[in-house]
Parts: C-alpha cells; sequence; structure tokens
C-alpha cells in the first residue's frame, strides 16, 4: 500500500507539472515553426525509448531479474550485463542516428521538407536524441528499483525533466535566451539529472551497475526473445503515431494543435485507466488464469461497465466544450484564439475514441490471461492500417483533422476486432444483465450532461473570456456537469463512485 500512495502521489505530481509545462511551451512558442520543430525533434527520442526503456526492454527485463532476486541466482551480474549490453546498443544507435537525423526528422515529418522547420528540426534532434540513451538507462534502473520494493525514485525521476522545463522556460525568458534552443538543450541535461537519482538510488540498494565490455550470455538471449513480440506490439503503436504526425506536418501548426489535444483528452484517459488497472484488471486476469469463468466474466463486466461509466461522460464534455477547455487552460501569450479554434476541433475527435482506449484495456486481458499475444498483435496491425487509411486519404479533405479522425476510428476498429475475437472465448467475455442495464442509462446520463454543458457554456461565454473570471467559470462549468451526471445516474439507480469503492474492497458491485 505504502508503494502504491508513493507512486500514485509521484505520478499525480508528474502529471500536475507536465500540464504546467505544455501550457508554458504553447504560451511562449503558439504553434510556430520553433514549436513545431521542437515537438518533433523530442518525439524523436521519446519514440525510440519505447523500445529501449519502459517498453520491450523493460518488459522483458524486470521479470527475469525478479526470479533472479528472489532465487539469489546473481541478480546484480544479469543487472550489469543487460545494463552494458542495452548501453552499447544504445551509444552505437544515438551516434548512427545523429548522422541520420535528416532523414529521421523526414520520416516523422515529411511536410517540413518544404519550408525552413526542416533544418530547424534536425538542429534540435542532434541536441535532443542524446537523452535516448539516459532515459532508457534510468528506465532500467527504474525496473531494479521497483522489483526490490524501493519506488520512491523512480516515480521521482519524471518529475524532473517537467521541472527542468520549467525552470528553463523561465530563466530563458527572463534572459532572453531564444526559447526553442533553450527547451533543446534541457532535454539531456535533464536526461542525466533523471539517471542520476535513480543510480545512486540502485546504489544505496546495493545495484551500483557500472559498465563492463558487453558479452551476450544465456540469459541476455532469452531476454532478447522474450523482448521481441513486445517491439513488434510497441512498433505497431508508434507506427500510428508517425502517421499523425506526418500528415500534420503538411498543415502549419497542425503538430502543435494536435499535441496540445492529445495533452488534454490524455488527462481523463490517464485517471480512468489508473482507476480500472489498479482496481479491477488484475482481479480480471487472475481469475482468467485460475480458470474462474464465473468470477471472470463477472470482473470482466464490471471492469467494462465502469470504465464505460466514467469515461462516456468524459467523452462527452470534450465533444460538447471543447473550446472553453482548450482557449482558458492554454489560450495565453503565443497561443492565439485560431490556435484554440483549430485545437478544440481536434479534442472534440479525439473524444469520440476516448471510450474505445479504455475498452482495449478491459478487453485484451481476456486475451492475455490465455497467454495468447498473437491476436491481439494481429489486430493491432489492421488497426494501424485503418488509421493510416484514413489519415492519408482524408487529409485533402479534411485537412489536419483526418490524423484525429484516423486515431479514433482505428481506436474503435481495435475494439470491434477484440470484441469479435472473444466470442469464442465462451462465458468470461458474455455480457451479463447488470451491464446491459448500464449502458443505457451512462448514455443517457451523458446526454443530460451534454445538454446541461452546452446552455451553461453559452450562459457562461463572456465569463469564458474576462481575465479574472475564466478560471471560476470553467471551474463551475465542470463541476456543474459532474453533478448533472452523477445526480442523473442515481435517479436511474447506478453510482459509478460507490461501484468503485465496492470494488476497492473486493465486494461484488
Amino acid at each position: 500500500m505504502a508503494g502504491m500512495l508513493t507512486v500514485g502521489a509521484w505520478t499525480l505530481a508528474s502529471r500536475v507539472l507536465g500540464f504546467i509545462r505544455d501550457v508554458l511551451i504553447v504560451a511562449f512558442l503558439g504553434s510556430g515553426p520553433v514549436a513545431e520543430a521542437f515537438l518533433v525533434a523530442f518525439a524523436l527520442p521519446n519514440m525510440f525509448r519505447r523500445f529501449f526503456a519502459e517498453g520491450a526492454f523493460n518488459t522483458a527485463f524486470v521479470p527475469i531479474f525478479s526470479k533472479k532476486l528472489e532465487s539469489g541466482d546473481d541478480p546484480e551480474g544479469f543487472a550489469r550485463d543487460a545494463f552494458s549490453g542495452l548501453a552499447a546498443i544504445l551509444i552505437t544507435f544515438t551516434v548512427i542516428a545523429l548522422f541520420a537525423m535528416p532523414w529521421l526528422v523526414v520520416a516523422m515529418a515529411g511536410g517540413f521538407m518544404a519550408d525552413g522547420r526542416l533544418d530547424l528540426a534536425v538542429d534540435f534532434g542532434r541536441i535532443v536524441f542524446p537523452y535516448i540513451l539516459f532515459i532508457s538507462l534510468a528506465a532500467l534502473l527504474s525496473g531494479v528499483l521497483n522489483a526490490t520494493e524501493r519506488f520512491a525514485a523512480a516515480a521521482a525521476a519524471p518529475v524532473l525533466l517537467n521541472l527542468f522545463f520549467i525552470a528553463a522556460l523561465s530563466i530563458g525568458a527572463w534572459l532572453g535566451w531564444p526559447l526553442g534552443a533553450t527547451l533543446a538543450w534541457t532535454v539531456p541535461v535533464a536526461g542525466v539529472a533523471q539517471f542520476t537519482l535513480v543510480w545512486i538510488a540502485a546504489s544505496r540498494a546495493g545495484f551500483r551497475l557500472s559498465p563492463r565490455r558487453p558479452r551476450l550470455s544465456p540469459d541476455l538471449r532469452r531476454l532478447a526473445i522474450v523482448a521481441a513480440p513486445a517491439a513488434l506490439a510497441g512498433g505497431v503503436v508508434q507506427i500510428n503515431l508517425l502517421v499523425g504526425r506526418q500528415v500534420a506536418s503538411f498543415f502549419e501548426g497542425a503538430i502543435a494543435w494536435l499535441n496540445v489535444a492529445d495533452r488534454l483528452y490524455q488527462l481523463p484517459l490517464g485517471v480512468v485507466a489508473i482507476a480500472i488497472g489498479v482496481v479491477l484488471l488484475p482481479d480480471l486476469s487472475r481469475r482468467l488464469s485460475a480458470e474462474d469463468t464465473a468470477g471472470g466474466r463477472d470482473a470482466f463486466n464490471r471492469a467494462a461497465g465502469l470504465g464505460l461509466a466514467l469515461t462516456v461522460p468524459a467523452a462527452t464534455a470534450l465533444v460538447v466544450i471543447p473550446l472553453p477547455l482548450v482557449s482558458v487552460l492554454f489560450q495565453r501569450g503565443a497561443f492565439s484564439a485560431s490556435d484554440s479554434a483549430a485545437t478544440a476541433a481536434a479534442l472534440a475527435v479525439y473524444g469520440l475514441g476516448l471510450p474505445a482506449f479504455v475498452l482495449q484495456k478491459v478487453l485484451q486481458p481476456l486475451y492475455f490471461a490465455r497467454e495468447d499475444t498473437r491476436t491481439p498483435l494481429r489486430h493491432a496491425v489492421v488497426a494501424m492500417c485503418v488509421n493510416a487509411a484514413i489519415a492519408i486519404g482524408l487529409a485533402p479533405l479534411a485537412g489536419y483533422l483526418s490524423a484525429a479522425i484516423g486515431t479514433s476510428v482505428a481506436a474503435w476498429a481495435m475494439v470491434a476486432l477484440l470484441w469479435r475475437g472473444s466470442r469464442r472465448m465462451g462465458d468470461a467475455a458474455r455480457l451479463d444483465a447488470r451491464f446491459l442495464r448500464l449502458l443505457p442509462r451512462v448514455i443517457l446520463a451523458s446526454a443530460l450532461m451534454g445538454i446541461v454543458l452546452y446552455a451553461a457554456s453559452l450562459t457562461l461565454g463572456h465569463a469564458l473570456q474576462l481575465a479574472g473570471w475564466r478560471y471560476p467559470a470553467l471551474a463551475g462549468l465542470v463541476a456543474t456537469g459532474a453533478a448533472v451526471y452523477f445526480a442523473a445516474a442515481r435517479l436511474m439507480g447506478e453510482n459509478p463512485l460507490r461501484d468503485l469503492r465496492r470494488a476497492r474492497r473486493g465486494k461484488d458491485g
């Protein structure tokens, strides 16, 4: 419990500071070429870290290390071999990437070739790319710390990046530094700080890992074999993101607009995913693995029901009042009213796909509990093709919004494929009477909330634009929507918050 509270507190701090960081970036840089060049450059190491850091590599490393730690089979030696091997791969990869940076930027944002954004993004990319070395090694050390039940340093490390960004922007603006270059140089400096924090913590835990000559031991071969499928799955996700950025790069300002919209819709998605991930999904996976069909079916329906009960109203709000959300939270400095309008349109489209992202997290354990990782991977490839076809095909008609449309449609396509495949799993994936009763009530309560929100936004329209009133007005708007939704749900006999509390206590909902 203490570990969960520690991680939760630091995660909350990271999200709050990350939001402040994003507000400052768009306030100082807006949606201009410097902002877009930096966002693409920063996306490059973050894209590849999904493979080398918390993605495929760490997914395979942590279970093997944990078993060696429990059995006493030289866990430090294995960790040092993994550390050295990963460092060697990353150093080689970083050197190659620095030389190949123009091609990497074009692969990420081909639209930059038509203007000066390409040279700027290449320059920024060469500055920020070494970040992948420090953050990937930091992720490995975080895995070591988590396996030894030392959570604080690993959970605090992401906070450092946001603090460094906030400080750099504030100092840079005060001293008149070029803010694009200031942000770029902040990235590797923050990476060194994150690595240093977890390296010191690991050393104090008895794991002083230092590089040595890499050797391909049997354990590392096993590590590579286990990591390969996860790398393929991660590659599908990254290609989806790559397609969106490619399309957006051909429309001036679109990369910044989509980035802000993505940040906003990720907020409710993160909260709901944590709620069902911590409370319900472990129980679902455990029951399915134990072949408890009745219990698995109940856990599946509770997870799906709670996920939709929390997500559908959030999605409704994103669709109904996207402009107040964007303008109040982000419209200041270089981020203009036209930027807010363009971002709000993308946010509304992303909102339509929000429930699908949560349903994916509920459906996938049905496969993983049966040790079936290939079927979800095949479905992800199909969804990736849907995303690419829509994002590219609709670009001449819908412009930058085609990237958001592709993301949302592909998310629902993935849900449809996972759901169809689950029909062959018997009773464990069958919807029960309570879910079928809950769903229309959630939709109706959300619709009522949407109507009230729309009317309230019209009433508060002027206050939402006044400097001294915009924040209280938005807070009142959100509070009104939440009150209407939960009141309507309770009148119809549903109470999502009560269900969440019951699930946490392990009782039947």
